[in-house]
């Protein structure tokens, strides 16, 4: 039998007893990784804090891992790969050189890379390194830590961190996990966010973490009060002086599942605002509300709303900049009135507020909230029996007292209760 008979008959072998799979496709060899690469160049940003600094993409199960060079080295989330620390060595880093780690949040693909740095003898033996993780992050983790003899830095967010001699802000971003944070450079305009902003992806609220949609939302509305330009996320690549943008896209993709809308369905931005308020998500319908005054400035309906929401939020001079406005051009605008007295309410100004509930009275007699804040602004101002002279406020106030009689009579009989247990 000659040499290509052979080969020729071990391959049809091979395809004869090769198990078939339909519609399976075998990938071809994985490309090679391009390993740890320099921030600077990435987001084509001068300037210390990033020239020295280096960002390795994650693989498999690993989320990206950044190292930021200073004084010492830090590692943002050292991933869950156990090689990260040989290759960073091949470009002539010493890892003893690593005295601070920080967990954007506690999910194995981020975190558990700690552990392979911890079995390295030297770090072992001296255990002289800082390891910072939100207060919320898992038990589990912390307990395993703790029982090595290593201690933790619990931040709650809020905290400026010195990381390899800069000032990081640290903003508790909960929504994807209750622990998620991320890290805000001010000087650069960057941000580090784990898993809280991805370029080309939404990541889900993890219940199992503590996640939620609504502190998700509450969440990006942190960052998006940070002037940010770019981000280095939990996986994917950076986003270099787009970042505003991309955190953007993230909170308008989890305001439309807040709503249960699809990007296939057309809606405007006020429709968007009405379904928002509907389900009580104030900040959301103050952005759509300025989403449609970028596009139609002067839009009556738009400032009302956005008004209204600001008032419910407490944010009542702001308010009242708003209402100011619409009432130059709408001086009869019964529902501008009762949300200005409102606001002068909400600040505290209760005989400032009345002639503005009087106003909106007087054009609308049936506005129901207008009356109910008449009387709390009378009851503030200790004339109850004027108060108490308006309908609406009566049964109101009326319904709080019955409620707050049926709370004291259900614990009385929770406590008897008790007593003969």
């Amino acid at each position: 039998m000659t040499e290509e008979f052979k080969k020729e008959d071990q391959q049809n072998q091979d395809e004869e007893y090769k198990p078939l799979i339909e519609d399976e496709v075998y990938p071809e060899a994985e490309p090679d990784h391009p390993g740890w690469l320099s921030i600077a160049e990435i987001l084509k940003i001068s300037g210390p804090v990033f020239e020295n600094s280096k960002f390795l993409i994650g693989y498999h199960q690993s989320s990206n891992v950044y190292a930021l060079a200073g004084d010492y080295l830090t590692i943002v989330d050292p991933g869950n790969d156990y090689t990260i620390f040989n290759e960073l060595e091949k470009l002539g880093y010493n890892v003893l050189d690593i005295k601070k780690i920080v967990l954007t949040h506690g999910h194995r693909d981020h975190c558990m890379g700690v552990f392979e740095f911890l079995r390295i003898p030297q770090i072992w033996e001296n255990k002289e390194i800082e390891i910072i993780i939100h207060a919320a992050g898992p038990m589990e983790f912390k307990k395993t830590l703790q029982e090595y003899g290593f201690s933790l830095t619990e931040i709650k967010g809020g905290e400026t961190l010195d990381l390899s001699g800069f000032e990081w802000e640290a903003i508790h971003t909960p929504g994807h996990t209750i622990d998620s944070i991320c890290l805000y450079h001010p000087a650069t305009k960057t941000v580090i966010t784990g898993d809280t902003v991805l370029p080309n992806a939404i990541s889900d609220a993890d219940k199992a973490g503590g996640g939620s949609l609504d502190h998700y939302l509450y969440g990006l509305r942190q960052l998006m009060e940070k002037e940010i330009e770019n981000i280095l996320p939990g996986h994917d690549v950076p986003v270099a002086r787009t970042g505003r943008h991309t955190i953007e896209q993230t909170y308008e993709v989890l305001m439309m599942q807040a709503i249960d809308v699809t990007s296939e369905d057309k809606m405007s931005w006020m429709e968007g605002a009405s379904k928002l308020a509907e389900k009580g998500l104030l900040g959301e319908v103050v952005f759509c509300c300025d989403k449609e005054l970028a596009l139609r400035p002067g839009n009556m309906s738009a400032m009302q709303s956005k008004a209204l929401a600001l008032n419910d939020m407490g944010r009542c001079e702001e308010a009242i900049e708003i209402l100011d406005q619409i009432l130059a051009e709408q001086g009869d605008n019964a529902h501008a009135l009762a949300s200005k007295g409102h606001a002068l309410l909400g600040l505290q100004k209760y005989e400032e507020s009345l002639p503005y509930f009087d106003d909106a009275l007087a054009l609308n007699p049936d506005i129901e909230e207008a009356q109910v804040f008449k009387g709390m602004a009378l009851t503030f101002l200790d004339r109850h029996d004027e108060a108490m002279e308006i309908e609406a406020f009566k049964i109101a106030f009326a319904e709080r007292f019955k409620d707050e009689i049926d709370k004291r009579q259900q614990e009385k009989e929770q406590g008897e209760t008790d007593q003969s247990t």
